[in-house]
């Protein structure tokens, strides 16, 4: 099998497992009920390490589109998802491209998990929640929050004391469950068996 074709093999295969984990997700404790947990960045990011970091950002294009197809958000919760996850494997891959090694991946995942961190705030204030006041108002909104902390008085407090550490440790999660399995499936997606992190 020729290095382009076992290319777009892989990258079939990563969007395909990323679609399934995008489709398995749940709640977590202490965040409001629209608020979900899934894996589905880690194909996305094990494709950005192994295949660089456009290719990361085709599984997260992907998986984003074929979940249009059975969406509840209108399409804007794909959008915004499809958004952070370029935030996060784009400059993941790109640091891990330019410092090879397990410190490169490191420092790599980390900056592209702040970064989707700190994006979900502002796609969230100035997107996805406007949109969503069309079919809930957002004192509705607001009032889930306040149903878990009652201190929260907007949509910014709001954001920042659930949204952000949420998104960060969700990238974080990938994060850690990457450096766990990469070795392992490295021999499954490189031409041959080679030291990646």
């Amino acid at each position: 099998m020729n290095t382009n074709t076992r290319k777009m093999v892989t990258l079939a295969m990563l969007s395909a497992v990323s679609v399934v984990l995008m489709f398995i997700s749940f709640n977590v404790p202490l965040m409001p009920s629209f608020i979900k947990m899934d894996f589905s960045e880690l194909p996305a990011l094990i494709a950005a390490f192994s295949m660089g970091p456009l290719s990361g950002a085709v599984v997260c294009f992907i998986k984003n589109a074929v979940n249009v197809f059975f969406t509840t958000t209108g399409g804007i919760g794909e959008l915004c998802n499809f958004l952070l996850g370029v935030c996060f494997v784009v400059p993941a891959g790109l640091i891990y491209k330019r410092f090879k090694g397990r410190k490169g991946a490191l420092i790599g995942s980390l900056t592209g998990a702040i970064s989707m961190a700190v994006l979900s705030v502002f796609l969230n204030y100035y997107i996805v929640y406007p949109i969503y006041t069309l079919f809930m108002p957002m004192e509705a909104i607001i009032g889930m929050y306040q149903a878990i902390n009652h201190r929260v008085s907007n949509l910014w407090e709001a954001l920042l004391t659930f949204n952000l550490p949420f998104t960060f440790v969700k990238g974080l999660c990938s994060v850690i469950i990457t450096f766990l399995i990469y070795k392992k499936i490295s021999p499954l997606i490189k031409s041959r068996p080679k030291r990646v992190l």
